[in-house]
């Protein structure tokens, strides 16, 4: 099996999350991460979806999500050709021997400090997944109290063909 984003613009309007998500559950496929959110256009909401399945697969996912009424495109994302990234918020523990060092480490991956407190700083971080499995990684021996991801935000890089400014 392999990992496979889509992009799919849908209609701003109540339940189309339920349809499309429960589209992938009747089929049995699992779905990795699902990010939703407002576009440009107050009316469109754009779910990028990550899903692991072989591409045959893919093809009829694709298929039937073009069917549903509240969807306007689906497209499939290369990791290449568009812009992936997620959102990490990690508290992680701290002492006055080991501050300076987590600080240091938030420097290094171009994270940065939401909030401190005596005994844990709050990391914000922005990136790829692999970026942000590294940072964990790096922060696990300090002791993770309590993270938040949030699924894969992506698109297209550059103008689609055919798209105005």
């Amino acid at each position: 099996m392999a990992t496979h984003t889509l992009s799919v613009l849908v209609e701003n309007s109540p339940g189309v999350l339920a349809r499309v998500a429960s589209l992938f559950s009747r089929r049995g496929y699992n779905i990795d991460s699902l990010a939703v959110g407002p576009t440009e256009d107050a009316n469109i909401s754009r779910m990028t979806i990550v899903i692991d399945v072989e591409d045959h697969a893919l093809d009829q996912v694709i298929a039937q999500l073009d069917k549903l009424i509240d969807v306007i495109s689906t497209d499939r994302l290369d990791p290449v050709t568009s812009v992936q990234r997620e959102l990490l918020l990690v508290k992680v523990n701290t002492s006055a021997e080991t501050r300076s060092q987590v600080l240091e480490t938030v420097q290094l991956f171009r994270a940065k400090v939401v909030d401190v407190a005596q005994d844990a700083v709050t990391i914000e971080a922005t990136g790829n997944a692999e970026k942000i499995q590294a940072l964990l990684r790096v922060l696990e021996p300090y002791g993770i109290k309590e993270l938040v991801q949030s699924g894969l935000v992506a698109m297209e890089r550059g103008l689609k063909p055919g798209k105005g400014n």
